[in-house]
């Protein structure tokens, strides 16, 4: 019986995980929960999966839930997500917090000790170097939930770095792939969240139609199997039926493949080194016909030139990157800047910074910080009119 915490729970992966964990109840107990503000889904699942404590990230959201008498301890703010990372008898915490949020409790697990299933690639994106010299310094086991990352994790296993050439992270180009430029400068943000292969959170899924989120996986990549940026490729593949390759020295390639669903990697992870029984539907390669690939173009996926900037430069500006990312895509979603203008905040913040080493925790989130208050600051002129 393996002691399980998940952070995010009532996100896309921590649904996910939920249901993984509930078709293996002799194998898994959840003994922690951590949600944002949706007290009426985590009600459930406290009920479901009777955990020993559970935290709120809202205060106000979280003194309403302890209101309702659950046979659960409520943790509330900061401090209580700290606290549900970090329990002593967990041997591993999903973490699922979507963004910068999910640094600090993922960082506290590893220090503590936990294996992580890592779906949150903020932490890496952020504090990669930070983050897993803890983890070997703890001898703690970082397992991506990510597919394509999890799909690296597959092929590679086993297996000595110097006979990798270099890993092939798909993309499915997202709901826009065949949209031109013009098109692109009117979608709304209803239209960008329909995407065409994967059920995911707003602000993932707005990553994946700007590209942004296969680029902040080239920074996770790096620092998860210890590859330079010039050994990370990224191909387009709309099909997403192969969720990543590893080419090898002599030539060949090894690739993963299964049915589009979060199910598959988050199942990996939690039972790694081994592997469940039907947990996807068998793939059928005689029904999904053809498969393609292609060259990502760099007019109009410009975030992927920016992320790669990011990695080469290094110190704080991947957590720059990510946070301006994050303020333009809210702004997106609530109307306030069209989507082409995305990228341009990030290039534009990511221009105005002064680069440090990056070398505590506290200069990345310093940086972060200030990344979010200059993105905020160009958002705002656009949705005044002020010419850029």
């Amino acid at each position: 019986m393996k002691n399980i915490t998940v952070l995010g729970s009532t996100g896309s992966v921590g649904r996910n995980t939920m249901d993984v964990i509930s078709r293996f109840p002799d194998r898994f107990k959840v003994i922690g929960l951590a949600a944002k503000n949706n007290i009426r889904l985590l009600e459930s699942q406290i009920k479901t999966f009777r955990p020993e404590f559970a935290a709120v990230f809202d205060e106000t959201a979280g003194e309403e839930l302890r209101q309702r008498n659950l046979p659960v301890e409520i943790l509330t703010g900061d401090k209580g997500l700290i606290e549900i990372a970090t329990l002593g008898h967990a041997d591993m915490v999903v973490s699922a917090i979507v963004g910068s949020a999910g640094l600090m409790p993922t960082l506290a697990a590893v220090r503590a000790g936990k294996d992580i299933a890592l779906a949150s690639k903020e932490s890496l994106v952020m504090a990669g170097s930070i983050v897993m010299a803890e983890a070997l310094k703890k001898k703690v086991k970082v397992v991506p939930v990510d597919s394509e990352h999890s799909a690296i994790y597959q092929c590679i296993e086993g297996r000595e770095k110097s006979e990798i050439r270099r890993i092939i992270l798909t993309a499915s180009g997202g709901p826009f792939l065949k949209k031109s430029l013009s098109e692109l400068k009117s979608v709304t943000p209803d239209a960008a969240l329909k995407h065409p292969n994967w059920a995911m959170g707003s602000k993932i899924t707005i990553d994946s139609a700007t590209l942004m989120n296969k680029g902040l996986e080239v920074i996770e990549a790096h620092w998860l199997f210890g590859l330079p940026a010039e050994k990370i490729k990224v191909l387009l593949h709309p099909q997403s039926i192969v969720h990543s390759m590893v080419e090898f020295i002599d030539g060949s390639i090894m690739a993963q493949m299964s049915v589009p669903d979060m199910k598959g990697p988050i199942s990996y992870a939690l039972s790694y080194p081994r592997r469940f029984e039907d947990v996807l539907p068998y793939l059928d390669l005689s029904k999904v016909g053809e498969l393609t690939f292609e060259e990502p173009d760099a007019g109009r996926f410009p975030s992927l030139v920016l992320t790669y900037s990011a990695l080469k430069t290094g110190g704080t500006m991947p957590s720059v990157l990510n946070a301006a990312n994050e303020v333009a895509v809210e702004a997106f979603l609530k109307g306030e800047v069209p989507f082409m203008e995305i990228t341009n905040i990030v290039k534009d913040t990511m221009s105005q910074h002064k680069v440090s080493e990056g070398r505590t925790i506290e200069d990345i989130i310093e940086a972060s910080n200030w990344a979010k208050e200059k993105a905020a600051g160009l958002t705002k002129s656009l949705g005044t009119g002020v010419n850029r």
